[in-house]
C-alpha cells in the first residue's frame, strides 16, 4: 500500500511540474517558419532571455494564463523582459512573430 502512495504522489508532483511550464521554439522566418531552434521549457513567472538575434519568431505551447514578448531595447543590447512589452498573448498555444524589423529578444511567462 506504501508503495501505491508513493507511485501516485510521484505522479501527482511529475504532472504538476509539467503544467506549470510553458514550452517555446524559435524560428528564424515569420510565422514559425525558416531554421527552427531548440525546443525550451519555461518555467512561469520567469524572463527567459533568447541569447541571440535570429529569433523571429516563436511558437509557444501550454501557457497557463499569458505569455509576453519583448524586442531589445532601444540601444539594441538585450530587453531581459523590461521596457514594455511588443506583444501579449493569452494562454494556449500558438505562433508570435516580431515586429517588422525586429527579432524576440526575451519572453516571459506568467
Amino acid at each position: 500500500m506504501q508503495f501505491n502512495v508513493l507511485v501516485i504522489a510521484s505522479a501527482l508532483l511529475a504532472s504538476a511540474s509539467v503544467a506549470v511550464s510553458t514550452t517555446i521554439t524559435g524560428f528564424a522566418g515569420a510565422d514559425c517558419t525558416g531554421t527552427q531552434g531548440q525546443s525550451i521549457d519555461i518555467p512561469s513567472n520567469q524572463c527567459f532571455l533568447l541569447g541571440n538575434s535570429s529569433t523571429k519568431s516563436v511558437r509557444y505551447s501550454g501557457v497557463p494564463n499569458q505569455i509576453v514578448f519583448f524586442i531589445p531595447n532601444a540601444s539594441g543590447s538585450h530587453s531581459f523582459c523590461t521596457g514594455g512589452a511588443s506583444l501579449v498573448l493569452g494562454p494556449g498555444s500558438g505562433c508570435a512573430t516580431a515586429p517588422a524589423g525586429a527579432n524576440w529578444d526575451s519572453i516571459a511567462v506568467f
